[in-house]
């Protein structure tokens, strides 16, 4: 196990029973550490190299691509009604599918990336910092109201003169 690893798991205090973000670290489903985006990227590239398919792989061929697989990912979940976290409904052979259809979608996301020279992990972080100010704790905490919807209300609690 990695130190890092280890460190986020000393930091979990499951003592007090607490309803905390900690406490539930234990229990939390956890990607493996490799691949990362950018050794995917790199393995894709290769890959494709390899096969003289980059002339194929505009943005506009990979994004049509990536939808595609979004499509088989979406007919897999088709008429299942609501399903359960961890797919406890599904067989090994759906578990295995859903999968499979995941990883063509992160492969062509990546890909996508990479062929537009997006900085996949960075933009990530940008994006995860935006939407922590459209979405702060205080206002959707439990709520699944758009982040509009939030702007409204504090327009709502203005008072006539702009004051708050």
């Amino acid at each position: 196990m990695s130190e890092s690893k280890k460190q986020k798991l000393s930091n979990v205090d499951t003592s007090d029973g607490t309803d905390s973000a900690n406490s539930k670290l234990k229990d939390e489903f956890r990607f493996s550490e490799d691949p990362s985006l950018e050794k995917i990227r790199e393995m894709q590239a290769v890959f494709c190299r390899e096969r003289n398919w980059d002339q194929f792989h505009t943005p506009r061929n990979v994004l049509l691509a990536l939808v595609g697989e979004v499509g088989e990912l979406a007919e897999i979940f088709q008429w299942k009604g609501e399903v359960d976290v961890g797919l406890p409904d599904f067989s090994q052979e759906e578990r295995d599918h859903v999968g499979q259809e995941m990883s063509d979608i992160l492969i062509y996301l990546v890909r996508l990336a990479d062929r537009c020279r997006i900085d996949l992990p960075s933009a990530v972080l940008q994006k995860i910092e935006h939407n922590a100010q459209k979405y702060p704790v205080n206002k959707a905490y439990g709520n699944n109201k758009k982040y509009t919807a939030y702007a409204a209300e504090d327009a709502g609690k203005a008072l006539p003169n702009g004051d708050q």
